[in-house]
């Protein structure tokens, strides 16, 4: 009988670590969250518009970021009813880090083509899901 429950509980135990996401998917899904949040409540009419990073190489994955990073922080919120939110949901990306292993991006911000807020936001979004599907040399962390 105990080693039917010690057989139980390692089998739950080893289930549960299986399905348990990892830190660094939770922070994508946190950021993915974040993104979504911001399509609904970003003023698109009228705003400037933004370098907007599309398709990059896997070692332009860090700059792209970058690249979304500060063009989050030129976005402006659709209402003053919706700033709260809005403010939220661009702080998460004020303490984004992502650094990659050392291979080198001969692109910069301003290579890419301008878009509107919320094209911008759309290939965000891509790219985070990107991010998640690339190999785990990867690393984004909080400062």
């Amino acid at each position: 009988m105990e080693r039917m429950i010690i057989f139980c509980m390692l089998f739950f135990c080893s289930s549960m670590a299986l399905t348990a996401a990892s830190p660094k998917t939770v922070k994508y899904r946190q950021l993915l969250k974040a993104i979504r949040q911001l399509e609904t409540t970003v003023k698109d009419k009228d705003a400037e518009l933004l370098h907007t990073p599309e398709n990059p190489v896997d070692e332009c994955l860090s700059t792209a970021v970058t690249c979304f990073q500060s063009g989050t922080l030129k976005l402006q919120p659709e209402n003053s009813q919706v700033n709260s939110t809005f403010t939220h949901a661009v702080r998460a990306f004020k303490r984004l880090i992502l650094s990659n292993s050392g291979k080198r991006c001969e692109s910069s911000c301003e290579s890419y083509e301008k878009k509107t807020p919320k094209e911008f936001l759309k290939s965000f979004e891509k790219l985070i899901q990107k991010v998640i599907r690339v190999d785990s040399s990867w690393v984004l962390s909080d400062i």
